[in-house]
C-alpha cells in the first residue's frame, strides 16, 4: 500500500471516529435530557400512587344528654384517632409538570390532599356518665352512645381540616414530591430548581 493510500485511509477511519464519537457524545446527552430524567420521575410516583407525607393524632371531647320521664342522663366520650393526609400521586400528569429550560426550574402542580380516616383507637376511649336511672331502665346508653360517637368522628376530621395542620400536610408532601424529582436531576448532573405547588394555592 502507498503512503498516499495509507494516509487517506487513516484519515476515513480517524473521520469515522470522530463521526462516531459525536453520535455517541449526542445521545448520552440525550439520555440525561432534563425532560427525560423528569419523565421517568413522574412514571415513578404514578407506580407509586398514593404518598402519605402526614399523618396526626386528634382527641374529641363530645357530651350528649337526654331526657324522658322527668329524668335525665348524659355521656361524655373521650375519642382518640389518627388520620392520615394522602395525595394520589395516580392523578399526576405529564401536563401537571412545567420545565422551563431558560431557567432549569420544574413547577409541579399537585391534586389535592384527601383525608383517610380516622382511625380509632379504641382501647384509648373513655366515658363518663351521668343519670343512671334513666341510662338503667331505657336505651337511652345506646342512643348517647351512637350520638356521641357519630359526633365525635366528625369532631376528628373538622380538627384535621384545621388551617395549622392542612398547611403542615401541604408542605411535607410539596417537599416530598420535590425531592422525588430533584434527586433524579442532581443524579444526571443537571442543576435545577424544583416548586411543588397545589392548583389552589395563590401564586408568587
Amino acid at each position: 500500500m502507498s503512503k498516499g493510500l495509507f494516509r487517506a485511509a487513516l484519515v476515513a477511519i480517524l473521520g469515522l471516529a470522530l463521526f462516531f464519537g459525536w453520535r455517541a457524545w449526542q445521545d448520552w446527552q440525550r439520555g440525561y435530557d432534563p425532560e427525560t430524567v423528569v419523565a421517568a420521575s413522574l412514571q415513578g410516583l404514578q407506580e407509586q400512587n398514593v404518598l402519605v407525607p402526614f399523618t396526626a393524632r386528634y382527641v374529641a371531647v363530645v357530651t350528649s344528654t337526654q331526657s324522658r320521664l322527668g329524668l335525665s342522663a348524659q355521656k361524655t366520650m373521650i375519642m382518640p384517632g389518627t388520620v392520615r393526609y394522602e395525595l394520589d400521586l395516580g392523578k399526576l400528569k405529564q401536563s401537571d409538570l412545567d420545565w422551563d429550560a431558560s431557567t432549569n426550574a420544574l413547577t409541579v402542580t399537585l391534586p389535592p390532599l384527601r383525608l383517610a380516616g380516622p382511625e380509632i383507637d379504641i382501647d384509648a376511649i373513655s366515658e363518663y356518665r351521668d343519670g343512671e336511672i334513666l341510662l338503667t331502665l331505657t336505651d337511652a346508653e345506646r342512643t348517647l352512645d351512637a350520638a356521641n360517637r357519630k359526633r365525635a368522628q366528625e369532631e376528628l376530621i373538622a380538627q384535621a381540616m384545621g388551617a395549622t395542620p392542612m398547611r403542615l400536610a401541604q408542605g411535607a408532601a410539596r417537599t416530598a414530591v420535590e425531592q422525588s424529582f430533584a434527586m433524579p436531576l442532581k443524579a444526571a448532573g443537571i442543576d435545577a430548581k424544583v416548586t411543588a405547588r397545589f392548583a389552589d394555592a395563590p401564586t408568587g
